[in-house]
């Protein structure tokens, strides 16, 4: 089964056909390391780790790569409000970048670029366009000179007037076109900098990702992602500056952009109360079940992210987990489930995916003997790609939100232990009132024939 992608560039479901069958490459912009990432981060972090995984399973060879930003007008503010250190914040926030994506289960990319390292590459390319007469310096700037080339616009479909609303910097008198962009900028003492041919300072945006993406992919590769939100200026611009610098036929062969996310209801906002980070609703849930909530709707369609639906995400994982409770088995090397591969192949239809999940979960709720374990098999093998059903079902029972107070593990093991002697000698009393004492502290137990197994409610 060929897998469909709708590729922005062409609005419209296409037939997948990399340049190279045995080795796919692909790109995505990564975050802007100034704060703790909140869920809207998230969905293009999931999104393209969802295709990651296929396309692992599809081809031979996968090169995914994803940038850090660390030289930002958002980074520099936060420091001087702060008095952190540049260094410091970009370190910190990095760091919990990657310990929050994974706990939503998100691979490591191939390749993990960070701006900071690859300046003298972005001096480089501005250089060669400035030679070639699409960018101009001018009062210690270097702009892109737009209408150099005819075919800018043509990812986002803009009109003039909202390719000039689009360009990053403020009108100046040194613009030659309203729409040009800026590509290096001044600094001044207290703002990073790097030295270059027009004095020290540092790069545009937009320059950073095309620096990054063509010295680790080249100028043609197969897929460029993000969140709907890039189409312009950002991945309109990366598309200019590299085409003019290396004219080839075509950079990014295809273009994928996620759905835009709301937050319970609205525009995700401090004031209103809805604006989450991926660290802070850790705390309150776990990873897989807001993974789960962001790939229940199609990448492409705009999301909803509410508490309400995080909570039924947690009780739609606690029935498949504990369906596979006592069952000793894994996902395996196996190949990929066909129901599963048919959904995602259909331009990453996800919530299709987990249909085909809650069909294979209703099989091993109705097999006996031998065949759950075969069941449970399947089930395991056909979430692997989704990053879902991954853990020890026991360890996900176990887990509780951060700072709650009451029992731990050994405590409830042994009052379980105390409950199951108190049956044995017929002392049901003490046995009730153990089981009371559990439920009270949020603990549900089941008796099974081969002992009494708990969760947390």
């Amino acid at each position: 089964m060929t897998l469909q992608i709708h590729d922005t560039y062409q609005r419209k479901k296409v037939p997948f056909e990399p340049h190279d069958p045995q080795h796919v490459e692909f790109y995505v912009c990564g975050p802007t390391v100034y704060d703790y990432a909140h869920i809207g981060n998230a969905r293009p972090i999931v999104v393209f780790d969802v295709l990651y995984r296929l396309l692992q399973c599809l081809y031979p060879k996968v090169t995914y790569v994803r940038n850090i930003t660390d030289i930002d007008d958002k980074i520099n503010a936060r420091s001087a409000e702060s008095g952190e250190p540049i260094s410091e914040i970009t370190a910190r926030t990095t760091a919990q970048f990657h310990k929050d994506i994974d706990a939503l289960g998100a691979l490591p990319p191939d390749v993990e670029p960070r701006a900071t390292d690859h300046v003298a590459e972005m001096v480089e390319m501005i250089e060669g366009l400035i030679e070639k007469g699409h960018a101009y310096a001018a009062e210690g700037h270097v702009l892109f000179n737009v209408p150099s080339w005819e075919a800018y616009g043509r990812l986002s479909r803009h009109s003039r007037d909202e390719l000039v609303a689009g360009a990053r910097i403020d009108v100046a008198p040194y613009k030659k076109d309203a729409a040009d962009f800026v590509l290096w900028k001044p600094s001044s003492e207290d703002l990073p900098g790097w030295d270059s041919p027009w004095g020290r300072g540092r790069p545009g945006w937009h320059i950073e990702c095309s620096a990054m993406v063509t010295k680790y992919l080249g100028n043609t590769f197969d897929i460029h992602g993000g969140g709907q939100d890039l189409i312009f200026p950002h991945h309109e611009n990366e598309i200019a500056q590299c085409l003019c610098d290396e004219p080839t036929d075509g950079f990014a062969k295809y273009w994928m952009h996620n759905g835009y996310l709301m937050s319970e209801g609205e525009k995700m906002s401090k004031s209103l109360g809805n604006f989450y980070t991926i660290n802070e609703l850790l705390q309150a849930y776990p990873g897989e079940a807001i993974r789960l909530l962001l790939i229940k709707t199609h990448y492409r369609q705009p999301l909803d992210f509410t508490r309400s639906g995080l909570d039924e995400a947690k009780r739609e994982l606690d029935r498949f987990y504990g369906a596979l409770r006592g069952l000793s088995v894994d996902a395996g090397d196996q190949a990929l489930d066909a129901d599963v591969r048919a959904a995602l192949s259909d331009d990453l239809n996800t919530p299709l995916a987990l249909s085909a999940l809650h069909a294979k979960l209703r099989d091993l709720n109705n097999a006996e003997g031998d065949a759950r374990e075969e069941a449970a098999s399947e089930l395991r093998r056909a979430a692997k790609v989704l990053g879902l059903l991954e853990q020890d079902p026991e360890e996900w029972f176990r887990w509780a939100p951060s700072g709650q107070e009451g029992l731990d593990d050994a405590q409830i093991e042994s009052l379980i232990q105390q409950r199951a002697e108190a049956r044995a000698a017929k002392d049901f009393a003490t046995s009730d009132r153990l089981r009371d004492e559990l439920a009270e502290a949020g603990i549900i137990l089941e008796d099974k024939p081969e002992g009494t197994i708990w969760r947390r409610g």
